[in-house]
């Protein structure tokens, strides 16, 4: 039996729900996040302000360069999380095997749902129904027996829309496929692959795994099975986070190790560990690291294996991502710091009663 994912994706979540709640805004090109003296990144934008080139994650000062118009506000996470926990519950009316990608985005296997006599597309479209009545909000969905496809596909009817790929069409559709849509395809990737001549997923069945294994590799065989239609991978219903960070946009940029030592110290380290606690129960900090994004926005990371959150190890590899670039980096002001810590895998319950001496 074929498999049957649905991938649900919002339309313009952030902003949708900002144009929702302040209906002055509607018409008018708006995005989310960045707004503090046009410092940092845009989350999101809606489609007004995507025909004057804006995106999401743009610096904010070049998306008011090129839509200066563009009304941008502070972002409201604990409502689009309250949100998407009603998003959510309108998922598990259909099925229990969800897999939440973010906040406004999830695949979902539908394979074993009567409804509509089991027709994915047309639970796709209840279930859009459903979140616009509950929310006001829209949302646009793929179905496909394939799950990489599926997701795709959501993207092919958007906004508000949504789009199917027959078992019978996968291989029809793969193959006129441009590659740079096939998720882990980045612009490096694509350009290297144009550069090969390969330029559709027809190009890559004719190509050789050797080949691509060779100029791409473990990447090239994960691309040579997708453009044969083979993705094995099922819904994931947990997924085990594997690290948790920190980060922070300045309004101004910063020059001196002291300045942003201290920034680390007394802002970004307590949040942090707040964010750490409810992990640590069950999990062990494998390794901690330092990232800096420059005013010209070139960005460095600094890593170390670590067992816990040092702060001498932070403030070495704080000193290191500043020299990284032999020393000319230090001439360049800082507009992002972040710190990150990487964690083991989940240990298990027979594993967390030794370690608690039962």
């Amino acid at each position: 039996m074929n498999k049957k994912f649905v991938h649900i994706d919002m339309d313009a979540f952030y902003v949708s729900v900002e144009i929702r709640d302040n209906p002055k805004l509607q018409g008018q090109p708006v995005a989310v996040g960045g707004a503090s003296n046009r410092r940092g990144v845009l989350s999101t934008c809606n489609y007004i302000a995507r025909q004057f080139g804006v995106h999401s994650a743009m610096p904010t000062a070049l998306a008011l360069k090129k839509c200066p118009d563009l009304i941008v506000l502070p972002g409201r996470m604990q409502a689009y999380k309250e949100i998407s926990q009603q998003i959510r519950d309108i998922f598990v009316q259909h099925t229990d095997k969800i897999e939440p990608l973010s906040l406004d985005e999830a695949y979902l296997d539908v394979s074993n749902n009567p409804l509509h006599n089991g027709s994915a597309t047309l639970i796709a479209q209840t279930i859009r129904q459903q979140i616009y009545q509950a929310t006001g909000l829209t949302a646009s969905a793929g179905i496909a027996p394939i799950k990489f496809l599926a997701k795709i596909a959501s993207d092919l009817n958007k906004p508000n829309g949504q789009y199917t790929i027959k078992p019978e069409q996968v291989q029809d559709f793969i193959d006129e496929l441009e590659l740079k849509k096939i998720p882990g395809v980045g612009k490096v990737t694509w350009q290297k692959l144009q550069n090969y001549g390969l330029n559709t997923g027809l190009d890559v069945r004719n190509s050789n795994l050797e080949f691509l294994q060779q100029h791409f590799g473990k990447y090239g065989q994960v691309l040579w099975r997708r453009c044969h239609g083979i993705d094995e991978r099922e819904v994931e219903t947990e997924r085990v986070r594997k690290s948790v960070g920190v980060e922070r946009t300045f309004d101004k940029d910063f020059y001196s190790y002291e300045q942003l030592n201290q920034i680390l110290t007394e802002k970004l380290l307590p949040e942090l560990n707040r964010r750490l606690e409810p992990y640590l129960l069950s999990r062990q900090i494998e390794k901690i690291g330092i990232k800096l994004k420059f005013s010209d926005f070139q960005l460095t990371t600094k890593e170390q294996q670590c067992q816990t959150l040092d702060h001498t190890v932070l403030r070495y590899l704080l000193q290191e991502g500043l020299n990284r670039f032999d020393g000319k980096a230090q001439k360049k002001g800082v507009r992002l710091l972040g710190v990150q810590v990487g964690l083991s895998e989940q240990r298990t319950a027979v594993q967390l009663k030794l370690d608690l001496g039962e």
